[in-house]
């Protein structure tokens, strides 16, 4: 077995102990395999194991893995997980599934203008600044209600959800915040008929994921502690 395979089984059982804890269904969390800097090879082997969900950071990285993986294109799902410049919109629009890092007005209305015909609405999150960190994407969780609706009556964007990236050791009450501030954001949207798919709490990394899961967690994003240490060139 390789080490991908067993890192895999790994965080799954894990992440399906931290349902059981919470009293959730296991197949509510969604595992996204976070893959920046790794090599193709690296997703390959995950893909022979099922892994069907992957995040990159780096537009052009990305890219050019997408392209290596092309025979997989119907089988896996890429999301783009870090910061997005309005100069970068179209490759991101024209060769993701989902954009998890949607953080102002602007970015979301060029990625609804330049995403093909051809193609589904783009599944977007928006990110929230939860810790309210300066070195940190994301807007301020007060800001968040007026984004969501924008980017929900984007016709080109499927508004799936939140995600945050908390700070090391964030507490549980930041945690749960998210997920109260999900819960609030979701039931606003339901009264104005906007954004029926919104579903999705992307939040919890390897060290944190259990904590995540508790807090409401509905994807977990993965790197290190599926694929081994960052490969950086």
């Amino acid at each position: 077995m390789s080490h991908i395979a067993q890192n895999l089984r790994e965080i799954l059982a894990r992440i399906n102990d931290a349902c059981l804890k919470a009293n959730r269904n296991s197949g509510a969390v969604k595992l996204l395999a976070v893959s920046k800097t790794q090599p193709s090879q690296a997703i390959k082997d995950a893909i022979s194991e099922g892994q069907r969900e992957f995040g990159e950071n780096y537009l052009q990285e990305a890219i050019e893995k997408i392209n290596e993986l092309q025979e997989f294109r119907s089988e896996i799902t890429w999301h783009l997980i870090g910061p997005l410049q309005s100069n970068k919109t179209r490759p991101a629009a024209e060769n993701f599934d989902w954009v998890q890092s949607v953080d102002r007005e602007k970015i979301a209305q060029r990625l609804s203008e330049q995403r093909p015909e051809s193609l589904k609405p783009l599944n977007v999150c928006v990110q929230i600044n939860i810790s309210g960190e300066s070195s940190k994407s994301g807007v301020s969780p007060e800001d968040a209600f007026m984004l969501c609706e924008i980017v929900a009556r984007l016709p080109k964007l499927n508004l799936r959800g939140l995600m945050a990236i908390p700070e090391p050791g964030a507490n549980n009450m930041s945690l749960s915040s998210m997920r109260q501030l999900f819960d609030n954001i979701k039931l606003s949207l339901s009264e104005k008929a906007l954004a029926p798919n919104f579903d999705t709490l992307s939040l919890g990394m390897s060290d944190d994921l259990e904590e995540a899961i508790a807090a409401g967690s509905t994807m977990v994003r993965i790197g290190t502690a599926i694929f081994g240490k960052r490969q950086y060139k």
